[in-house]
């Protein structure tokens, strides 16, 4: 089975040769190839040439156009701080909804728009579909609702406007989902595989205000990638613990966990046909733990996950991670079949 082949069998519960393997790579890609990052997040053409030598050098099964949260923000006209060799920022201090009644007059924007940061993304899937389709899942990224409300909003205003403003955040959540719907599509057209969406200030927020606000959007933007013919890996950084049963309802094909998620109570929570990815902690064991100690916590990881899983991180493979670390993740995958009932 080739990374493409594999992936997607265990995302429709079929029998793989070996679990796949799927670590986020952005950083650590750009640095294979001695890119600087900040002509990684703004020139497809080096994103995709990075992608492609670090799925093969370490033999990955999926190439991914995620890079920074800041694509969307950008095109909505919010202020982004750029450097040489580190992700862009969104600029906090300087929020472009710190007046709230801009939103009336915010339009979607062109995700196809010649120059934008989101078109460099469609250009990204184009070009790895005309590369390897077939051959790697092609993974697209778009921000979550809650993500993409605190890249506009400010993270600290959004937190309260959830008891200050809550039809405020209504407004501003339907319109993330109906931005990311459009970027999503985009990158369907142009050959992505799954769409990735990243919602980490998801995890900020108590299991009320995820169930009663958040869950209600993210399962709508789901709904409409599905829609579009696509399936859905969803991502949140941070502790997701108190909420794992209404991500179990989302109805996402893949759900990502971060280090410390338990990966025992999200199989419990999320039922036995939700394919998980991930637990591995980044820093800690990945980066900076002995193969030995990798090989334990994948081991561990595997056991609690029991069929319908994929070895991963908890979240991005750290730059100065020794490379075989990250090799002993991927021997892990190719020498464990997938146990299926």
């Amino acid at each position: 089975m080739n990374g493409y082949e594999r992936v997607r069998a265990t995302l429709e519960r079929q029998p793989t040769d070996c679990l796949a393997f799927m670590p986020i790579t952005m950083m650590y890609a750009a640095d294979q190839t001695g890119i600087p990052y900040g002509r990684y997040v703004t020139d497809y053409r080096l994103l995709v040439e990075a992608q492609l030598a670090t799925a093969e050098k370490f033999d990955i099964d999926h190439v991914s156009c995620i890079s920074d949260p800041a694509r969307e923000t950008a095109d909505c006209g919010g202020t982004i701080h750029y450097f040489d060799d580190q992700p862009p920022a969104v600029d906090e201090s300087n929020a472009f909804l710190t007046d709230k009644k801009l939103l009336k007059t915010l339009s979607i924007p062109d995700p196809l728009r010649e120059g934008s940061r989101m078109n460099d993304r469609v250009q990204a899937v184009r070009l790895f579909a005309e590369k390897v389709k077939g051959k790697y899942f092609i993974e697209g990224w778009v921000e979550g609702p809650c993500a993409e409300a605190a890249d506009l909003r400010g993270i600290n205003n959004l937190m309260t406007d959830f008891i200050d403003d809550p039809q405020f955040v209504q407004e501003l959540f339907g319109f993330n989902v109906r931005m990311a719907t459009a970027f999503a599509q985009a990158q369907i057209d142009a050959g992505c595989d799954i769409i990735g969406i990243g919602d980490a200030a998801a995890s900020l927020i108590g299991p009320r205000l995820y169930k009663n606000v958040v869950f209600p959007f993210e399962k709508l933007l789901i709904e409409n990638i599905h829609a579009a013919g696509c399936r859905v890996r969803l991502h949140i950084c941070g502790n997701i613990n108190r909420s794992l049963t209404d991500i179990g309802q989302l109805g996402c094909d893949l759900v990502d966990l971060d280090s410390m998620v338990s990966v025992e109570k999200a199989r419990k929570e999320c039922g036995e046909q939700q394919v998980l990815d991930g637990n591995l902690d980044p820093v800690k064991v990945l980066r900076n733990g002995t193969p030995e100690q990798i090989q334990t916590a994948l081991t561990e990881c595997s056991r609690q996950a029991g069929m319908n899983y994929i070895v991963g991180a908890g979240c991005e493979v750290p730059r100065d991670t020794p490379h075989e670390n990250l090799l002993t993740m991927r021997n892990f995958a190719r020498e464990n079949k997938r146990p299926l009932n």
